[in-house]
């Protein structure tokens, strides 16, 4: 098979050639390292392959099972798969390997997809870019010059630039929608509880994270999930399965949806017009296909963002490190983590559980007013971002914002950083305004690729249903892909 006929399916696609004997998997992997090696050098994506491993799952994979023994890439990030390095876009893992799989790494191996190699992540999962010291930056297939987005942009870059039809992804306030949208493919994050994060994990980021996948097809993204959904002994949550596989129920009809939409940028900044003309465009789009879509003030308040969620961060990222100082049996130093991931750390160390506790109880909140929202409405549309795939470095911290940190770090002033919470809290949100609100409430949300500007670069629309409610979202994605299909649509790379 020829790479050129491999680009032409999604990965159910695959598999069903497989099956017929057309193909085996063995061939799609070669196909898949061949598309690697050549692609790779240009956009980074890859950072540990994994061929060997590949060849040998394609050759010992059941013809029966969902995926049927296909090349799949695996986010280097949370996931653990035994025998395998796992770095987490952090210099101090970079020599760690895993010991057991994660539950969901067991399923994904139960569902014959075959590990092609691991792909890029900030460190820890830390910033809405994938531009890690560790492996430097990935590039963006459709202009390499800009942002593959984050922290899924590895996974994100690899599947846009064809080298596998799909690959995880995991979401802890936008990180499979953004990439989705900057790489111009599908990506849903499940409800919490969909999936288990063990066995390592019983929550990531506080109930924030939820791992699945970007791909191709809505299809694809369906199988997926149903392959790998429930939960584990000792999950710290559960939810009731869907009443049919959502391979079947993205086939139904939606019906006609009550759809919210908004423009307004949550911290008072103004969209980028391309952003803006994509939700106008996409709202007409929705009304010529029956749904009744209203332009009204949504429930979420900017101090969810710059306030509650950020507290969240400081204190994981701090716990993060102290267990990373743990693995080395030794305090951490900028040797082992960027400066920032450690001035993050340091406003954890900073703050007392008296804080933690208070904006943790705001995520409540939050659920509560959102969930009152959702009495009227059955979605929220937005742009999944606030403006198109930016340049490489343009959200990195300055040099003096860096020199900030190691002096603080030096003389042990951390609450001097304190100053700085707003700064950073207006950088990032400016570029995320929407995304981390599924994820302090635990909706399901996914971005479309719905909208290309006229340089070519795509813009997702985020689509964000209330809790367990996947259903909604999968059949209005598949009525979106017949309307305005984009499997064809690549890059030129």
């Amino acid at each position: 098979m020829t790479f050129e006929e491999y680009r032409q399916y999604d990965a159910l696609g695959l598999a069903g050639l497989i099956r017929k004997k057309e193909v085996t998997a063995g061939e799609l992997v070669e196909v898949a390292i061949t598309r690697a090696e050549s692609v790779n050098p240009a956009i980074n994506a890859i950072v540990c392959p994994l061929y060997d491993m590949a060849r040998e799952m394609a050759r010992s994979a059941a013809p029966d099972s969902l995926f049927a023994g296909q090349p799949f890439l695996l986010k280097d990030l949370g996931l653990e798969v035994a025998g395998t390095p796992r770095s987490s876009g952090c210099r101090g893992y970079r020599n760690y390997v895993s010991e057991n799989d994660s539950v969901i790494v067991e399923r994904y191996r139960k569902a014959g997809l075959s590990f092609l190699g691991k792909a890029s992540s900030p460190e820890f999962g830390l910033t809405p870019y994938t531009e890690p010291v560790l492996f430097g930056p990935t590039r963006n297939p459709w202009d390499i010059s800009r942002s593959a987005g984050g922290s899924s942009g590895g996974s994100g870059a690899a599947v846009a630039a064809g080298i596998t039809p799909l690959a995880t992804a995991s979401d802890g306030g936008g990180s499979i929608r953004i990439p989705a949208s900057c790489n111009g493919l599908f990506g849903l994050k499940p409800s919490r509880g969909r999936i288990s994060l063990g066995l390592q994990n019983g929550e990531g980021w506080s109930g924030a994270v939820m791992e699945h996948c970007v791909s191709r097809s809505v299809r694809d993204s369906a199988a997926l999930l149903d392959a790998t959904l429930g939960p584990a002994p000792g999950d710290p949550y559960a939810i009731p399965a869907p009443e049919k596989p959502y391979l079947e129920l993205m086939q139904e009809a939606p019906g006609k949806l009550r759809i919210a939409f908004s423009t307004e940028h949550t911290l008072g900044h103004t969209l980028d017009a391309e952003c803006v003309r994509a939700v106008e465009d996409t709202a007409q789009l929705l009304e010529s296909l029956g749904h009744q879509v209203d332009n009204v003030p949504l429930p979420y308040h900017k101090t969810d963002l710059t306030k509650s969620f950020l507290m969240m961060i400081f204190g994981e990222t701090a716990a993060d490190l102290d267990e990373l100082a743990s693995y080395l049996g030794r305090p951490v130093t900028f040797s082992d983590v960027e400066e920032g991931t450690m001035g993050i750390a340091l406003l954890g160390r900073a703050f007392s559980a008296k804080d933690y506790a208070y904006h943790r109880r705001n995520w409540n909140l939050l659920a509560r007013r959102v969930g009152a929202f959702y009495q009227q409405y059955d979605l929220i549309l937005t742009s999944a971002v606030s403006m198109p795939p930016f340049p490489i470095g343009m959200l990195q911290p300055t040099a003096a914002e860096k020199r900030l940190v190691r002096i603080a770090k030096a003389l042990s002033l951390r609450q001097s950083l304190k100053s700085k919470i707003d700064e950073l809290a207006e950088k990032i949100f400016s570029y995320i305004p929407y995304t981390a609100f599924a994820n302090m409430t635990g909706q399901p949300s996914m971005s479309a690729p719905l909208h290309w500007t006229p340089d070519g670069l795509p813009v997702g629309l985020m689509f964000t249903a209330d809790m367990g409610r996947e259903d909604i979202l999968f059949r209005l994605a598949a009525q979106l892909e017949q309307a305005r299909p984009w499997m064809d649509r690549v890059p030129e790379i």
